[in-house]
């Protein structure tokens, strides 16, 4: 109990840096979403590998290990990259209202994989956040084709977070948190690498931009995220899983009084579903 009470702190608090994301999102543009992507998610790995070398925890994976870690950072970067494009194209609320169906697949992530199924009488609790998350995403009067493609993003950002969960907790034995983290985030700003010098344009960047890719390296990935691995290792990642959901509530939140991005009524109710949701599985 005192392991699950101190993922639910933590998960909770990096809720609350998640929640910046979105609007850092926003404020980044014109940059590409890979341009976004991938600076983020070097000055995530910089600032961790420098915390955990000054905490001298090992830097080193072993070599057997490293084909592993290049599949997690691929998942990584594609989490990242889908999330960020999909704010191009559709609503804040959409978007993070899609992205974290991810409870799903981190159920079924992590019973095929780490042999941790959800207890029968918790899916009840899964299936009503998942409704006020559905019910979030529905109450949208303007949607159309372009949103339509932002939601397909937002969904593949999903699942490539339900496995970035699981892959999360399945190493919590084998590295200290900050060098799985930091490795990890570095693995995935290389794959997106290519795509970023493709699509790389100077006439894009101004202070406003540097500052919002360095706000965005630092806050929702890397005190945010590293706050979410370390959570995944005290408790089951459906549960991590199922309290990150509230950075919909939190990020519409911020939508709302830094860029007047006003949710619908059904917006608000859907949030206090899927809060009755994860109150059933984690109490």
């Amino acid at each position: 109990m005192t392991e699950q009470r101190q993922g639910l702190f933590l998960v909770a608090l990096a809720v609350f840096f998640f929640s910046t994301s979105p609007v850092l999102v926003r404020w980044a543009a014109p940059l590409s979403a890979y341009e976004i992507a991938t600076g983020r998610l070097l000055v995530a790995s910089l600032a961790v590998l420098t915390l955990a070398r000054l905490q001298q925890q090992p830097l080193r994976v072993a070599r057997g290990d490293w084909g592993r870690f290049a599949v997690f950072g691929l998942i990584t970067a594609l989490h990242f990259l889908f999330y960020i494009a999909s704010l191009t194209y559709t609503t804040i609320a959409h978007s993070l209202a899609i992205v974290y169906t991810a409870p799903i697949f981190v159920s079924l992530a992590s019973a095929w994989f780490l042999n941790e199924p959800m207890p029968r009488r918790k899916w009840g609790g899964v299936a009503l956040a998942v409704v006020g998350v559905a019910i979030l995403a529905s109450f949208e009067p303007t949607w159309n084709t372009r949103m339509a493609f932002g939601d397909l993003l937002a969904l593949g950002s999903a699942i490539t977070f339900g496995l970035y969960s699981v892959a999360g907790r399945s190493q919590r034995a084998a590295y200290p948190l900050l060098t799985y983290a930091g490795l990890v985030y570095g693995l995935a700003a290389v794959w997106a690498l290519p795509a970023a010098v493709l699509s790389f344009n100077p006439a894009a960047y101004g202070w406003q931009q540097v500052l919002a890719v360095i706000g965005l390296g630092i806050l929702p990935l890397g005190i945010g995220h590293t706050l979410y691995n370390a959570a995944l290792r005290r408790m089951h990642a459906t549960y991590v899983n199922l309290v990150a959901t509230q950075e919909i509530t939190g990020g519409v939140l911020l939508g709302v009084l830094l860029l007047g991005e006003i949710p619908s009524p059904g917006s608000l109710i859907g949030a206090l579903v899927t809060l009755a949701g994860i109150a059933f599985v984690i109490l």
